[in-house]
């Protein structure tokens, strides 16, 4: 990189830089949210949303809980004028959320703008132009006196129109480029609407302080904020409202300090889409006051709708990592991620935890509809038994033993590493079965009868198929589990030792199956795991101990 020596800063610091707002810890009530989708994000789209598709998304903003929408610049084309119609003509805007238009501060284009609100009952009109050094010296070739009539001649328009129409429309002024404009110049132009527009406590309007380009970091920023707020003409009936940009990656960070620096309102988008690298993500900001207990005001309780019908209509696609609703932002591949989610989930159960403490989840991903088996617990070459375990209790309600689990595990992950592929839930379950459970390979049970003795010994016969021909042995033993052993290990004249055994049903009811896990080690020393499943408790645990045997002598 050699040509750095071609960039400077291109921000202003304030005269007066106060810090004090860094000293609070989060930001703690829900500001006024305007989502910029339906104009900003639209208009930065490879092809712009259609008629239907635009009312369709307004209906889902809607939904999810927003008040302000801006629903577009009426007067830059056909689409979004018969848009703003739509909404008004079919009655779609509800009576608790107040649409909003753009305009450039220009007379034309203001007068389009208020024949597209006509029969709207609540609008904010949101007028702007640029002042920042660039724009004025580069585009306009305009001096600052020339840049401030400009918003004061937009300002007196839209208030004179306003009182034309006999409406009732709240103004909203974005010196667009604030972040490349003198501080001390933004404050002037921003007041100087504000005397044209005389608000009051019941009349509030908005001073929009976008970051058109990003030029520097969040703290920066929000002392620009700071200064702002406390220097604007009419503080107590103005709202000011951000609109960052994500050049520099810092949108979200701009909107949260900005919000502890004294802003009242943030524009944003869905997913952080917009122009050049996008606006500021609404779903993370709202998203990170909700992790800290704080009600953001917006409901993202079914993050997989959203997701798809914003990608089917903006042919756009949520990042696999993009805060709380990408793919796999709640997805744990590593082993020991796996172990500790699976203890702390397992821990809020017998505790009857009230908060959520759970490691590695930030917060609880039902929140926003995602699933603890299919989106959190991702099994790979990387997973571990905590994992695996964890998904076949949840899922299947297999509670295999520390050491099967452990075992299984390692078969898993030589399954997922010769695939190279992630394995499913139903992929562990397709593996267990086949390779634990009733597994019959070279001899079958067909059937036992063993009869208690005096002594409590058992004693009788077990019926089996071996090599496919059926034989008959006699059985004796300390229980009926160690007289088929003996009985086997007698036919087939192999040996094995230190049997484990335990079961546990896996439904209640009349039709309930068992499930039983045994191992055995074989004179080699090594450890065979099989498993068995029946209705009935003591033949589950018969044919686990058959495919222990079937498994070992497989494994000879």
């Amino acid at each position: 990189m050699k040509n750095y020596s071609k960039y400077q800063k291109g921000y202003f610091m304030p005269p007066q830089v106060d810090m004090s707002w860094a000293q609070k810890e989060y930001v703690e009530k829900a500001p006024i949210w305007c989502s910029v989708d339906l104009r900003d994000g639209n208009q930065a789209l490879i092809i712009p949303m259609s008629l239907d598709e635009k009312v369709e998304f307004f209906k889902m903003l809607v939904k999810i809980g927003f008040k302000e929408i801006e629903v577009g610049f009426p007067a830059a084309s056909e689409t979004e004028y018969a848009f703003l119609r739509k909404l008004v003509e079919d009655d779609l805007i509800p009576e608790d959320v107040t649409i909003q238009v753009l305009t450039q501060a220009r007379e034309h284009i203001i007068n389009k703008t208020f024949a597209a609100l006509a029969g709207v009952k609540k609008a904010i009109v949101h007028v702007y132009n640029s002042t920042s050094v660039a724009q004025r010296e580069q585009v306009f070739k305009k001096s600052k006196t020339e840049i401030k009539q400009i918003a004061v001649e937009g300002a007196k328009l839209l208030k004179t129109l306003t009182e034309k129409a006999g409406a009732d429309y709240q103004f909203e002024y974005s010196p667009e480029s604030f972040t490349g404009t003198e501080i001390e110049f933004a404050l002037e132009v921003c007041n100087a609407v504000i005397d044209v527009w005389q608000p009051t406590p019941d009349k509030k309007v908005i001073m929009n302080l976008p970051v058109t380009v990003a030029m520097s970091m969040p703290h920066v920023y929000a002392a620009q904020i700071a200064y702002m707020s406390q220097n604007m003409k009419c503080r107590d009936s103005v709202v000011i409202s951000l609109h960052p940009h994500n050049d520099r990656g810092c949108g979200v960070a701009d909107s949260e300090m900005g919000l502890l620096a004294g802003a009242d309102r943030i524009e944003g988008t869905l997913f952080g889409n917009g122009e050049r690298t996008g606006n500021a993500d609404i779903i993370t900001i709202a998203m990170n006051m909700f992790a800290l207990g704080v009600d953001p005001k917006l409901d993202f309780s079914n993050m997989p709708e959203l997701i798809e019908l914003y990608e089917r209509v903006t042919r756009m696609q949520v990042y696999a990592r993009q805060p709380y609703s990408g793919e796999l932002v709640f997805a744990a591949f590593s082993g020991s991620h796996q172990d500790a989610i699976a203890k702390g989930m397992n821990w809020r159960k017998t505790e009857d935890s009230k908060h959520w403490t759970v490691p590695y989840l930030l917060i609880d991903p039902n929140d926003v509809g995602r699933e603890y088996d299919g989106d959190v617990i991702r099994i790979n070459s990387q997973s571990g038994k905590g994992g695996v375990g964890y998904l076949m209790e949840q899922k299947y309600g297999l509670d295999m033993p520390k050491k099967m689990r452990e075992n299984f595990s390692y078969r898993v992950k030589s399954v997922s590493d010769h695939k190279h592929q992630e394995l499913l839930p139903d992929d562990l379950y397709s593996i267990f079965r086949d390779e634990y459970v009733n597994v019959e390979t070279k001899i079958k049970l067909i059937d036992f009868i063993l009869k208690k003795e005096p002594d409590g010994s058992r004693k009788g016969a077990v019926h089996l198929e071996v090599d496919r021909q059926e034989v008959v042995c006699e059985a004796v033993g300390n229980g009926r589990l160690d007289a088929v052993s003996n009985a086997v290990q007698g036919y087939l004249g192999i040996q094995y030792s230190h049997l484990t055994y335990s079961e546990h049903a896996l439904e209640i009811g009349s039709t309930s199956r068992a499930m039983a896990y045994i191992s055995i080690t074989g004179e080699d020393g090594k450890v065979i795991w099989g498993a068995g499943m029946d209705t009935d408790i003591i033949t589950a645990s018969v044919k686990a101990l058959f495919s222990a045997i079937n498994r070992m002598i497989a494994a000879k």
